[in-house]
């Protein structure tokens, strides 16, 4: 298939009437400002009759920016099945994919380094990359043991414990048996990495 792009006024374009996919106005505002730094990179995708297929958010956009014509790219000889599929299917593979953080990580330092706006990047907070897992708020142990024989039979107390991927299933399996047998959780979780490591 040849792929030719046309540029169209954004006032003959006509959005699908039943597109599933949401833009709240913050979304757009963060499309349009990356138009404005990038320029318009990703066309728009049409059907024979200038119905917008994939792109709904870029033409929000584009209209936000007060843009007069935007690139298009037909497509040509879909049938309604495949083009009402693909308008699902643009939107929702995209959000199939992962980050590697530790490359994200690097990327987005590099970014700042170079005096960037990150806030381009598409991120309401930026993802907080956590160089090691912190164990501090765990007791040491005998503290653990001690504290367990202090607390009277009507007080709980919880934590919230974060863990290495590798010990997350070591993790889960001492936190179903320590519920199940009413032992203290802190000083199991405690033997259980410990033993291990």
């Amino acid at each position: 298939m040849h792929l030719q792009i046309e540029y169209k006024e954004t006032a003959k374009l006509i959005p699908y009437v039943n597109n599933s996919r949401t833009h709240s106005a913050e979304q757009v505002k963060q499309v349009a400002s990356s138009i404005k730094e990038f320029g318009f990179t990703n066309p728009i995708l049409i059907d024979e009759k200038d119905g917008i297929i994939a792109g709904h958010g870029r033409l929000l956009a584009a209209q936000l920016l007060d843009m007069e014509s935007v690139p298009t790219i037909r497509l040509v000889g879909l049938s309604e099945a495949q083009a009402k599929a693909y308008v699902i299917a643009d939107n929702k593979l995209a959000l199939n994919s992962g980050w590697d953080d530790a490359l994200l990580k690097v990327e987005i330092e590099t970014l700042k380094d170079l005096d960037f706006d990150t806030d381009l990047l598409g991120w309401d907070v930026l993802p907080d990359f956590s160089e090691e897992v912190d164990y501090s708020i765990l007791d040491d142990l005998d503290d653990a043991d001690a504290e367990a024989e202090e607390m009277s039979s009507d007080v709980k107390k919880a934590i919230q414990i974060e863990f290495e991927p590798d010990d997350y299933q070591i993790a889960q399996q001492m936190i179903k048996e320590a519920r199940e047998s009413g032992v203290y959780i802190g000083g199991a979780l405690l033997n259980a990495l410990s033993s291990e490591s």
